[in-house]
């Protein structure tokens, strides 16, 4: 049973609280549609692939988290099935793609990278720049995950590379949901502070040769891929 001491129970409560509030602000009853599909899509895809791993089929925290960022990422101005494939293929990826008995890519990432390239999707980041909201939850979840070293190198990085302009840049449901994602990110002090960094510094130099395929995701998710590297010493 979910207790609300959970810190994924309380960013679920969080990002649902959050979306009915922009829905509301912008009257678009079509994000809740979206958030809707993508959770159910990602639980129903959860419990089928359980069952045919011949695991207990069990309700997965994660899984929800994961439809519901996809949900804030992707355009409503797009059909429902995107949203339905996109946290399939997020779900699939935590079952698929694994080391040393963890998933490599944050999930939600995968997905929308994946829909975008495949299916021709498209994003629309919601509550991106609603820094007082997402500022001090983000900060909460920050400190509870034990990430904060990955968010200041980010942002020091970040802010040195684009300048003072960058303030004018910053992706806070990026920065504080995203990139702290505790599964696909670094353990020790070392590896986060490299994992920051190297978000920042990819970042920066995919902007720069004008890569516009989701250079924020692409970024993180290359980074994901030196995680176990930037672990193998952690006992």
């Amino acid at each position: 049973m979910l207790k609300i001491s959970s810190l994924k129970l309380q960013l679920i409560i969080f990002l649902i609280i959050f979306a009915a509030y922009l829905s509301a602000v912008n009257k678009d009853a079509t994000f809740l549609f979206g958030l809707l599909v993508a959770v159910f899509s990602a639980l129903a895809a959860d419990f089928l692939l359980m069952y045919l791993k011949k695991e207990k089929v069990r309700f997965d925290d994660s899984s929800v988290i994961s439809a519901l960022i996809i949900g804030f990422i992707l355009s409503n101005l797009q059909p429902w099935w995107i949203f339905s494939l996109t946290s399939i293929l997020a779900v699939a990826s935590k079952h698929i793609i694994r080391f040393n008995r963890r998933h490599i890519f944050n999930p939600a990432g995968l997905g929308i990278f994946l829909a975008v390239l495949l299916f021709h999707g498209f994003t629309k980041w919601k509550g991106a720049s609603v820094w007082y909201i997402m500022l001090p939850f983000g900060v909460y979840f920050v400190y509870k995950v034990q990430k904060l070293e990955i968010i200041i190198a980010y942002l020091l990085a970040f802010l040195i590379l684009f300048g003072i302009k960058g303030f004018g840049y910053l992706n806070y449901f990026f920065i504080l949901v995203m990139l702290i994602e505790p599964k696909t990110t670094p353990i020790k002090r070392k590896g986060k502070i490299i994992f920051g960094l190297g978000t920042a510094i990819l970042l920066f130099i995919l902007t720069k040769f004008n890569f516009n395929f989701e250079a924020e995701i692409c970024s993180l998710l290359a980074m994901n891929l030196f995680v176990p590297l930037l672990n193998r010493d952690v006992s």
